[in-house]
């Protein structure tokens, strides 16, 4: 099918016949990813919307499709001509999505909903929605009926995650989960999300971009644990070693059998936010249902020593491409021959060129001058601007090492920045800065330290509306549950091991934006008669740009933070650098 009007024709059609008059599409997969196999880019082929957030729903006569704020611009692009009408979410004028279609449906209308693509939370929200209204909820699948040249699912193989990078072997990490199961009365435990079965069982895959995914799903009982996978994916090497572990491999939707021939003896411990509603459903009535956290969330996030190390020495990595990165750009943007989609590239090139190396952890976000301002923009041969020296410049990337994953956003600028710019580029420093000094006493949450990162800006005026930490895997996915730092609420408390983002933002339509992003781990500080404190370890390692600062703007304690901060990255990337580039990095790190 060539055009999206033709799909929505197609499905359509489907909804028809199968008694259907409205249809949730989310831009997620089974497994509740980020990233997506072309197999389960359903909102994508149906509205021809890209961006990794947004739901579509279609009715027999109308098509809407949900996104946030940083995907605005990109959306009203890509729904031209589609029919598609575009819902702007957080505005007080746009309706949720549940309510939209209550208002366009009549009493005993039937909603179709894929039960494989909803949460089970999700779903009980939208049939609770649905019901009260009158309006009937169907579990079914119309997608795959409509899509008639849809691929299969990537046949990529798994590879072992060698416990000296991962710190603890599959064993001990299922020992670990049986233990939460203890204390949750329970004897089952399904796992739904790609990135808990990567970490549990200590595999990675290639069946997703930029994430060492593959797509399968588990259970630990008491006895023993699963992992379903196409058996194609796995090597005999690789089976054995895993069985080693108690480990044992079954087909991929044999998941299914294994549920429904659960008895009234099994305790099933299921997260209601991750598992998929398909799979809930296939759970025996007669077995015993507890819904709580999936254990594996928390055990992730809190990273062992060798993780923690792995990461440190991640970021040395880092630093060294980025700095290499760095010094090209300088001697070339005269040339004219450098754009968005170049410097992606050449990101690409200088961390290849470190050892275990395995990929970009995401797709680079380079914005010059305008394009800065959309905080997720992802630039095109068509849309790239050249790169010169007349404006700031944002650079959000990242990189899968074995050792760890990566996630860095500098802003900077190749000639004389304005004064505002200035301004603009302090402020965000300086809650880049707050935010990385921060003491803050056990059982704190990130929605209650979010203001050091955003208090000099509001103090003029200004904010930026997405979060300011999000968790990062190792070697995983670098957007990782369950802690954040963001005014929204979240009751996970900060814990020691925990890796996060601190990255404040500002962004000036149509002129530029700013963000400064460095990893932190949250540490031990000190015990106190008032109690126990932690702290936060910077780790990643590049300079930040001195031309875009106004000293006068930030206090003793903050030039003193930025110095030492450019000292540590001198010290710790140095060594690895030629002649020149010592130099180069010498003159960026000098103190003000």
């Amino acid at each position: 099918m060539d055009t999206i009007k033709d799909r929505l024709s197609a499905l359509r059609d489907t909804m028809k016949k199968n008694g259907i008059s409205a249809t949730i599409i989310p831009g997620t997969d089974p497994h509740g990813s980020e990233y997506l196999p072309n197999k389960w880019k359903e909102r994508q082929w149906i509205s021809g919307f890209n961006g990794s957030a947004g739901t579509a729903v279609v009715t027999l006569d109308k098509a809407a499709l949900w996104t946030d704020s940083r995907y605005f611009i990109q959306a009203e692009e890509q729904l031209k001509d589609t029919t598609f009408e575009l819902m702007k979410m957080k505005l007080p004028e746009t309706p949720s999505i549940n309510d939209w279609i209550i208002n366009q449906l009549k009493k005993g209308e039937i909603v179709g909903l894929n039960p494989q693509m909803f949460s089970h939370n999700s779903f009980l929200d939208s049939y609770n929605d649905f019901n009260f209204n009158e309006i009937n909820v169907k579990s079914i699948d119309l997608i795959d009926e409509a899509w008639s040249d849809r691929e299969g699912l990537p046949k990529n193989e798994i590879f072992l995650f060698e416990k000296k990078y991962a710190g603890k072997s599959a064993s001990e990490k299922i020992i670990e989960v049986r233990n939460e199961m203890q204390k949750n009365k329970t004897n089952v435990y399904i796992l739904n999300s790609l990135d808990e079965i990567a970490w549990l069982f200590n595999i990675r895959g290639n069946d997703v971009n930029y994430n060492p995914l593959a797509i399968s799903y588990a259970v630990v009982d008491n006895d023993k644990a699963y992992l379903f996978i196409d058996e194609e994916k796995v090597k005999k090497e690789v089976k054995t070693e895993l069985e080693k572990e108690g480990i044992y491999i079954l087909p991929y939707l044999a998941i299914y059998d294994y549920l429904k021939e659960l008895t009234k003896n099994a305790h099933v411990l299921i997260d209601g936010n991750r598992i998929n509603q398909s799979l809930f459903e296939a759970v025996p009535t007669e077995s015993t249902i507890k819904l709580c956290a999936s254990p594996a969330t928390y055990l992730k996030a809190v990273k062992n020593e060798i993780e923690l190390e792995g990461f440190r020495k991640a970021m040395v990595k880092d630093g060294v491409a980025l700095t290499k990165f760095f010094i090209w750009l300088e001697e070339n943007v005269d040339t004219n021959e450098i754009n968005e989609v170049t410097i992606e590239k050449k990101l690409i090139e200088f961390r290849a060129q470190q050892e275990n190396f395995k990929g970009a952890s995401f797709g680079t976000i380079c914005g010059y001058a305008d394009h800065g301002a959309i905080n997720h923009y992802s630039a095109t041969e068509e849309s790239a601007y050249t790169i010169r020296r007349d404006n700031m410049l944002l650079i959000d990337s990242g990189a899968q090492f074995l050792e760890g994953t990566t996630d860095i956003t500098r802003t900077l600028i190749l000639g004389e920045p304005t004064a505002q710019q200035k301004i603009d580029y302090t402020l965000v420093l300086k809650g880049n800065i707050n935010l990385s000094e921060a003491i803050f006493p056990v059982n704190t949450r990130g929605s209650q330290i979010d203001v050091l990162a955003r208090k000099s800006l509001w103090e003029n005026g200004m904010n930026f509306g997405h979060g300011t930490g999000h968790g990062v895997g190792h070697y995983l996915c670098v957007h990782e549950g369950p802690q954040s730092i963001r005014t929204e609420e979240n009751s996970v408390t900060l814990q020691p091991g925990m890796i996060l983002s601190n990255e404040p933002g500002l962004y000036r339509d149509g002129k530029y934006g700013i963000r400064i992003e460095n990893l932190i781990i949250v540490q031990p500080d000190e015990k106190t008669e008032f109690g126990e404190f932690y702290k936060f370890e910077v780790i990643t390692l590049s300079h930040i740009d001195k031309t875009l600062i106004d000293i006068n703007l930030l206090t003793r304690d903050e030039i003193n933070w930025l110095n030492n901060y450019h000292q540590l990255v001198f010290d710790k990337i140095s060594p690895f650098l030629n002649e020149k580039e010592t130099a180069w990095l010498k003159e960026k790190c000098e103190s003000i």
